[in-house]
């Protein structure tokens, strides 16, 4: 047999980087390749099938393509379980290959064999968030509403002591085929077991507790670590952290929508956070120094003479992190200049003697027939 090649990647035509489904594409094209039914005889291109398998094997499992990118292929190896396999253990056709992919043979039909235990339902959750919490990321803790595995059964649904029995309807396959005569001949059809839901096995003595569901209405605490930079309206997804299975089987999805609460200070834009300063007009004209609370911590901004409504000011590194990168964004400050709209006789006088100095033109101080005429020639 040919020498087993050592770089996966290589053999299956991808990339270190490449993603689940680009591995599964590459494997599903190899494998119909080089299949020994596709190749009956061709002792090489059984040796290249067994190549390949070996390599998919290893790459589809998370935990073993982690192992075998740090160690190689000795280090992946240790962890495979016995028979493991991309379809289990023992020899495997054509029509598996075509059923593990596409839900059929190759010629069209369904596999054969139960469907086994439904997966549970996938759930719904909201997280409600503050602005800070969203730029330091946080563990949140949810208390949660959802069917349960039955501790009496541990999930199977069965009476403690007693176990599911071969459903006799369809002798374990999880499917009734009928066979009906029509003008073309013998048809046959085939669907689910009613009498088994499809599982292949039955409950003769349920559990008590649960009536052979395998699941009772409880109540969890899920604690969920919510990533810095999330935004209002993005969703987490737990897998199998939804509700249980009936009858042992794979729990459903929790979907977490996460919603932010307004800021009384600060509104966030992308990755930046803007904050809006009201100043005076003798502050933005002859400058101040403003202690500016963020949520790193105070920070003294310096605001120069002569400064002008809506300039900006920018703080490096003290907005939202970015979810792709990690690197937070700026604080971006907006100055506001307020104009008094009320002033005593003597705070006008001292403007308009101001004025007087930069040659403005301006309403004397105490002329009300000025403003008067303004206003009904607008009414």
């Amino acid at each position: 047999m040919a020498h087993m090649a050592t770089d996966y990647y290589e053999l299956l035509g991808v990339s270190p980087s490449a993603t689940d489904d680009e591995i599964k594409k590459a494997y599903r094209n190899l494998a119909r390749q080089y299949h020994p039914d596709a190749n009956p005889g061709d002792v090489e291109a059984e040796a290249r099938f067994k190549e390949i398998s070996v390599a998919y094997e290893t790459l589809r499992d998370p935990e073993r393509r982690r192992r075998y990118d740090m160690f190689g292929p000795e280090g992946a190896a240790a962890g495979a379980g016995a028979g493991a396999g991309p379809f289990g253990a023992g020899q495997f056709g054509l029509n598996d290959l075509f059923d593990a992919f596409f839900g059929g043979d190759a010629f069209g039909g369904r596999g054969r064999g139960p469907a086994g235990p439904a997966p549970g339902p996938d759930a719904e959750a909201v997280m409600q968030l503050s602005l800070q919490e969203v730029v330091f990321g946080i563990k949140k803790t949810l208390d949660l509403r959802l069917p349960v595995t039955c501790e009496v059964c541990a999930g199977s649904g069965c009476a403690p002591g007693t176990h599911p029995e071969r459903c006799p309807t369809c002798e374990g396959t999880g499917e009734v085929r009928q066979v009906r005569r029509s003008l073309l001949g013998q048809l046959v059809t085939a669907g689910p077991c009613p009498q088994c839901a499809a599982t292949g096995t039955i409950i003769p003595t349920p559990c008590d507790t649960c009536r052979g569901e395998g699941r009772v209405g409880g109540t969890r605490q899920l604690e969920i670590d919510v990533p810095a930079g999330i935004d209002d309206g993005q969703r987490l997804r737990l897998a199998g952290r939804g509700a249980a299975a009936p009858r042992g089987g794979p729990p459903g999805d929790l979907y977490v929508s996460v919603r932010v609460a307004p800021d009384a200070d600060f509104e966030r834009r992308g990755d930046d956070l803007l904050r809006v300063v009201r100043l005076a007009m003798t502050q933005a004209a002859l400058g101040t120094h403003v202690k500016l609370d963020t949520f790193d911590g105070p920070e003294d901004l310096v605001v120069p003479p002569g400064t002008q409504h809506g300039r900006t000011f920018q703080l490096k590194g003290r907005g939202v992190p970015s979810l792709r990168t990690g690197r937070r964004g700026n604080l971006v400050v907006e100055i506001a200049v307020d104009i008094p709209t009320k002033l005593s006789s003597d705070e006008a006088e001292l403007l308009s003697q101001f004025a007087a100095l930069r040659g403005e033109e301006v309403a004397p101080a105490k002329d009300h027939k000025f403003f008067s005429r303004i206003r009904s020639a607008f009414q």
